[in-house]
């Protein structure tokens, strides 16, 4: 079983926390094909949204998994979500599904409450995750309000700092919030810290994205551990 995954930029701890958490799904002899291309991400940055140019990147990302035998790709970025989102047709005929890292996060941030939270510390992340929030919630029948939480100068700290930072900010939004959803991969080692320190429900990715993988998969006929 070979897996895709498609990154537009890396950290140490989330290349860590996904390779973990896909293995934990799928077993230790899963062949993992990882790609990334940061000038996609810091392409949205400069513009402020995804251009087609990086879109394109992406989708050819995603078409180099596919030749390269991936049986399924998982998109790590939730600031190209949408572009996920849009290749879905061309996923099913190709017979390769593209799973979004966070879709069923921000379905179980609806079951579990109103409020959602939504840390991030891009701008760029913010908007495609309250998007699909919103319309996860359509589809559950279910009415949500999200909430910015803008990280602002997390960006290049090491793990301490960043933690002590997301903190402060994670603290002034739980007395509002009845969940706290992590928009990007990246933070997911902080989550059990804020969910004791907040005594807030905590959501990250990777596991999720995870189990969407492993079903999706096994929807397709792929023999799974």
């Amino acid at each position: 079983m070979r897996v895709g995954l498609a990154y537009t930029s890396t950290t140490p701890e989330l290349i860590e926390l996904v390779e973990r958490e896909v293995r934990k799904q799928l077993g230790s002899e899963v062949e993992l094909i990882s790609d990334e291309d940061p000038s996609i991400l810091a392409e949205i940055r400069e513009h402020g949204y995804v251009t087609a140019a990086s879109a394109a990147r992406l989708m050819n990302m995603y078409l180099k998994h596919v030749e390269d035998g991936a049986d399924a790709i998982l998109n790590i970025c939730s600031s190209v979500g949408e572009v996920a989102d849009a290749m879905q047709d061309a996923a099913k005929f190709l017979g390769v599904p593209i799973v979004r890292i966070d879709e069923e996060m921000c379905r179980e941030a609806v079951r579990k409450g109103k409020r959602i939270a939504v840390m991030a510390t891009l701008p760029t992340t913010l908007n495609p995750t309250k998007n699909t929030i919103q319309r996860v919630a359509r589809e559950m029948g279910r009415r949500v309000e999200t909430i910015d939480v803008l990280v602002d100068g997390a960006f290049g700290l090491d793990q301490e700092k960043f933690k002590k930072l997301m903190a402060e900010y994670a603290q002034q939004a739980a007395p509002d919030a009845d969940v706290i959803l992590f928009a990007q991969g990246s933070m997911a080692y902080c989550e059990e810290y804020i969910a004791e320190l907040c005594k807030k429900k905590v959501l990250s990715s990777p596991r999720f994205g995870a189990e969407a993988l492993k079903k999706a998969l096994i929807a397709k006929g792929v023999e799974v551990c």
